[in-house]
């Protein structure tokens, strides 16, 4: 199975391996990606796990009747190797309930005893 985040790798050595454990997203957009398949595959307790403390809900309610069909990386800052801190703004495709739509989000991400969490979106 190809990885939903759009590498074009395989899931199992592309996001299913963060996903596994315990190898961490070098990078804000990797992690963005991985968290991005995570949706796709239902994986509840990564999302979670990669959700920064502060602003992470208690529990998840994925919809099973959501089907995630392509994510765009729009824009990055920051969030690589060297940093602490970045964004990355995505949109993902979806299908619900036979109608397609999209998520569109600019995201902040820190990077806290070197791994990277999603904390939120970006408020302007």
């Amino acid at each position: 199975m190809s990885c939903p985040c759009g590498s074009g790798e395989p899931y199992a050595t592309c996001c299913g391996a963060l996903h596994a454990g315990p190898r961490t997203a070098p990078t804000a957009e990797a992690l963005m990606r991985s968290r991005y398949a995570a949706f796709a595959v239902a994986d509840e307790a990564y999302l979670l796990a990669t959700w920064h403390p502060t602003t992470r809900p208690a529990a998840l309610d994925l919809d099973p009747d959501q089907e995630w069909l392509r994510l765009d990386v729009l824009d990055r800052t920051g969030g690589g190797l060297l940093h602490t801190t970045g964004t990355v703004e995505f949109r993902a495709l979806y299908r619900w309930r036979g109608r397609r739509a999209e998520l569109r989000e600019n995201s902040r991400f820190v990077r806290e005893d070197g791994r990277w969490l999603y904390v939120e979106p970006v408020r302007d």
